[in-house]
């Protein structure tokens, strides 16, 4: 049975090109990068060129990027790194209601450590207002923390209008980057960020590997202590191979973006052209005008998550109800509930399709076929 997987929001196969690029490191350097001999120099070689490949492709100074083991890690460093080394500023931090659970999370532990906490809300199509970050500012706000591009539904947040309201306030701004890195251009001056996170495995590298992007001027206490690698902001002996598949997939997704963003805007009008000529009902969730083009939330009313996804993993399809990291649970999305509320049946009926590396216009049209398929079958 062929296979199909449109689920790269989740996790994207590796590029052929990152997986040679990590074999011949892990062939043939295995020095320290901390090392002064020529082991250690070369090992150090492929950290700085990765590095190099990551700040130019954001327009960020080259001692600017923090190498992380994913987006997890990097969200945990800003958030709970800043707010640590600035609590003696304010304990107020800002953040929506729809970000990914490793910024929720770990601001529900920044509650518990006494700070305090605002969960701004999205519209039906799931963007904040910049006049709501305005309004939700204080004297005592060090930190404002939003998502740049959805990963369950895809709503792109304005991220450039919120940086220029925070030019007023002394407050450090963060973006959870890593849907949105490598499918649209990114320049951290013109957003106004001051940390961005971005993951690895989400632009066709490795698992295990992302960065934080951090400015000079942010006050951050690490997370970790020891040696003094990443200028004594993230200690531990750096991970060398996934390092450079990092750097080779940053440089990939740079060089390519702008193709990608076409080709992905396509399979969406294709899907939602093949559901509408077999005469299916269906609502798309998230913002028509503000989307990244690789994802793609559809509503079907008269189904159930569980039916959808079990049928069409049966066909050999691979999608998902939303995030991976929510898998298995029984509460509904939490991105849902905040778009629609908790008794919309939206929240019980979506199924999320993401396009990336491998897919064609066949696997789209097959996909909508059987899609249109298992529907009919469930709602007659």
């Amino acid at each position: 049975m062929e296979r199909i997987y449109m689920d790269h929001a989740a996790t994207s196969p590796m590029n052929p090109d990152v997986i040679e690029e990590m074999t011949s490191v892990m062939k043939e350097t295995f020095g320290n990068p901390s090392s002064i001999h020529s082991f250690g120099r070369s090992a150090r070689h492929h950290v700085d060129l990765a590095r190099s490949i990551i700040a130019g492709g954001i327009k960020a100074d080259y001692n600017d990027i923090i190498f992380t083991s994913g987006g997890t890690e990097a969200d945990n460093l800003a958030l709970i790194g800043t707010a640590y080394a600035n609590k003696s500023k304010g304990n107020h931090i800002i953040t929506t209601q729809i970000e990914h659970h490793a910024v929720l999370h770990a601001c529900k532990y920044l509650e518990e450590q006494g700070f305090e906490v605002t969960y701004l809300p999205v519209d039906e199509t799931g963007r904040i207002s910049p006049h709501d970050v305005e309004r939700a500012m204080r004297e005592d706000t060090i930190l404002v923390t939003i998502m740049y591009g959805n990963n369950e539904v895809g709503t792109i947040q304005p991220i450039k209008e919120i940086g220029q309201v925070l030019k007023k306030h002394t407050a450090y701004f963060h973006t959870d980057a890593v849907q949105a890195f490598g499918i649209m251009d990114i320049d951290v001056a013109d957003l106004g960020v001051d940390m961005m996170s971005v993951s690895g495995h989400k632009i066709n590298g490795p698992k295990g590997a992302g960065f934080l992007y951090c400015h000079k001027n942010v006050n951050l206490q690490p997370g970790s202590y020891g040696g003094e690698q990443e200028r004594k902001r993230r200690a531990g002996t750096e991970n060398v191979p996934a390092i450079a598949g990092l750097g080779k997939a940053v440089e990939l997704a740079q060089s390519s973006w702008k193709d990608k963003h076409v080709v992905y805007e396509g399979f969406k009008r294709l899907f939602r052209k093949t559901l509408i000529d077999k005469e299916v009902d269906f609502d798309e969730n998230g913002s028509l005008e503000y989307g990244l083009p690789h994802v793609l939330n559809l509503s079907f009313p008269g189904t159930d998550v569980e039916s959808m996804l079990m049928n069409l993993d049966m066909s050999g399809i691979a999608v998902s109800s939303g995030s991976a990291c929510t898998a298995g649970s029984i509460e509904p999305s939490h991105v849902l509930v905040a778009m629609f509320g908790r008794n919309s049946e939206r929240t019980k009926n979506s199924i999320r399709f993401s396009f990336g590396l491998g897919n064609t216009e066949a696997e789209i049209v097959q996909t909508a076929n059987e899609v249109a398929n298992v529907v009919k079958r469930l709602v007659s």
